[in-house]
């Protein structure tokens, strides 16, 4: 993609000379501009609109890339972002990465060549520092997954203490043998939770057992097949604490008479219906989609500027009785 400086060397001008030209100085001499326009076309530049654009009044787009559409918690965050820039009249672009990591890039570059007012990000690649160059002009606001490699303005939730409690939890519950369920290790709120669920076993006093863990699960097919694993074990689990809502769907069929406690992290739609009715670590996905669009759009109103360190909401377990408690009455 070239550049305004790729424009000027071609031209044999000066980089403000071609933003003179773009934002149609009238002092710029005929020829020049002329100079100037030509290796525009020359070299297929498309120039960086969002100041121009925000001065004229013009409405413009909020970009918002998920994982995954289907899932109730990025559902919820697009909805929020959605709602915050409809009261400003700015569209969303809304895409689905998938969970595919290699997928992450040029899904985003596509995004991002519509020259938006910001990019709301939720990431499924372990290294985002290839967008580093985008960041200079295109405000990225990470959710539920901070970002490595790049400083970014990033809102997440307490996943380990979340975890935490779940499993602790369960411990209390007299359960010594819990099986930790995720459909990906690389998301690092997935590393997170894990975390989480290592140190509650260790404090408790029970060894860590690799064969409990299955990061396997995405999709229903895949989710049985890691809750046989599982209960082929010698010694299997006596309950599961799920990494987030969507494994937690798809693991419920899997786990019907098995006499499983059961704790996910997430809630969803009408998990406190079913029978028996799903315990949870709640979670509240439309606040960090509303904070992560007013972010965005007060970077793009205000400029660059130093980034505040990520921002963690807090999280709590929901009891139902799927692990054990009594039915809310």
């Amino acid at each position: 993609m070239a550049t305004m400086q790729d424009v000027a060397l071609h031209a044999g001008v000066s980089p403000k000379t071609v933003s003179r030209v773009f934002n149609d100085d009238p002092h710029v001499l005929p020829e020049t501009r002329s100079k100037v326009e030509h290796a525009m076309r020359e070299l297929n530049y498309v120039p960086n609109v969002l100041a121009r654009t925000f001065r004229a009044g013009r409405s413009s787009s909020i970009g918002v890339a998920v994982p995954d559409l289907v899932d109730p918690f990025f559902a919820s965050v697009v909805h929020a972002v959605e709602g915050v820039c409809s009261l400003t009249g700015i569209t969303t672009l809304v895409t689905s990465i998938g969970p595919d990591p290699a997928r992450e890039r040029p899904v985003l570059e596509s995004l991002l060549r519509n020259q938006m007012r910001g990019l709301i990000l939720a990431p499924v690649s372990e290294d985002q520092s290839w967008l580093t160059r985008w960041a200079e002009h295109t405000p990225i606001i990470f959710v539920d997954r901070a970002p490595s490699g790049i400083e970014a303005d990033t809102f997440i939730e307490d996943d380990r203490h979340g975890a935490y409690l779940a499993t602790e939890h369960l411990i209390g519950h007299g359960h010594t043998r819990i099986g930790f369920v995720a459909d990906a290790t690389h998301p690092p709120s997935t590393r997170r939770r894990l975390d989480g669920y290592r140190a509650a076993l260790a404090d408790a006093g029970i060894a860590f057992d690799e064969s409990l863990v299955a990061c396997e699960a995405g999709g229903r097919a895949r989710a049985t097949a890691e809750i046989d694993r599982l209960w082929n074990n010698r010694m299997p689990p006596t309950a599961i604490f799920s990494s987030n809502a969507r494994v937690t769907m798809d693991i419920i069929p899997a786990l019907r008479g098995r006499g499983a406690a059961l704790v996910g992290f997430g809630d969803f739609q009408m998990a406190d219906q079913l029978t028996p009715s799903v315990s949870v670590v709640g979670q509240d996905p439309f606040e960090l989609g509303r904070l992560a669009a007013n972010r965005a759009l007060a970077r793009f109103a205000d400029g660059a500027g130093a980034h505040e360190p990520a921002s963690v909401l807090p999280v709590a377990l929901v009891r139902r009785e799927s692990c054990g408690c009594s039915p809310v009455s």
